[in-house]
Parts: C-alpha cells; structure tokens; sequence
C-alpha cells in the first residue's frame, strides 16, 4: 500500500519546470522623462521660447508632453511627431531630413507612416548605448533652436 501511495504521488506530483530567465529590455522610466521634458521646456523659456516638449518610449507611445503657457496650438503635433519620428528611426530628425534631401531615392520615407515629422528638433533617448525613446521639441523660431533645447533635456538625464 506504501509502495502504491508513493509510486501515484510521484506520477500525480507536476514536474518543476527550470525557470529561465525572462527577457530583459531597458525603458525610459517615468520619472528622467518628465526630467528631460522640463528640462527642455525650461532651456527654451529661459531664451524667451514658448515650446512644447514630448517624450515618447521606443514603442513611440507618449510618455509625456509638456506644453508652455501661450506655446502655439501646433507645437503639440510638431514636438509629439518629432519625438516619434526619432524614436521610430533612432536618428535626429534633422539629420533624417538631410539623409531625405540628399537622396531622391529617400523621399517615400516621408510617406512611411503619418505621425512622423521631418524637420529639426527630434532626438532619440539612448541611455547605455540602447534606444529608449525620443525627445521632440516645437516652437522655438527655428528646428536648430528646437534641436539645442531638446539637447538640454538629454542632458539633464544623462542620455547620449
């Protein structure tokens, strides 16, 4: 009866599965991108510029969005597109829009998908060599000066 009792608890018992280790993939927490926004937004205030400020993750979801008081109502499209067209192409808008004016042959990228924007002022957010998302700024009287306060963001998280 022993031996029986044993012998169905050992067939009725699960067989522990060796647990492997989950794929891991590094984000942009919450926290260093509400940072990184304000930080823009306060870069571009400080010169006398009413921006809007977005940062998306590397799905190209919006994480934040930072809108200055009296920034135009097109800088909420402007700043969000920026920031999804770096994430989603890992590249400074502004240099996206060179590689497309280069080249004939790059100008359907324009057409890829209809939340990019190509003009100056996206970045994309690497923290540790990995892409974590994108930072875009809109407002400022040019792409360059959209460009220098998104910088300012990326810096103050410590981004690349």
């Amino acid at each position: 009866m022993i031996r029986t009792l044993a012998f169905a608890t050992a067939l009725l018992t699960p067989v522990a599965a060796v647990a492997q280790d989950l794929p891991t993939a590094p984000y942009l927490p919450l926290a260093m991108a509400m940072t990184a926004a304000q930080a823009a937004v306060d870069d571009c205030a400080a010169e006398g510029y009413n921006v809007s400020v977005a940062i998306v993750a590397d799905s190209g979801e919006t994480k934040v969005h930072l809108r200055a008081d009296n920034a135009g109502p097109h800088t909420v499209g402007s700043s969000t597109g920026k920031a999804f067209t770096s994430a989603s192409m890992g590249r400074d808008t502004a240099g996206l829009a060179g590689f497309i004016g280069s080249n004939p042959e790059n100008d359907g990228l324009r057409d890829m998908d209809s939340r990019l924007v190509i003009q100056a002022g996206g970045l994309p957010i690497r923290i540790g060599g990995a892409l974590v998302g994108g930072i875009g700024v809109g407002g400022a009287p040019s792409g360059a000066i959209d460009e220098t306060c998104g910088r300012a963001g990326l810096d103050a998280i410590g981004a690349e």
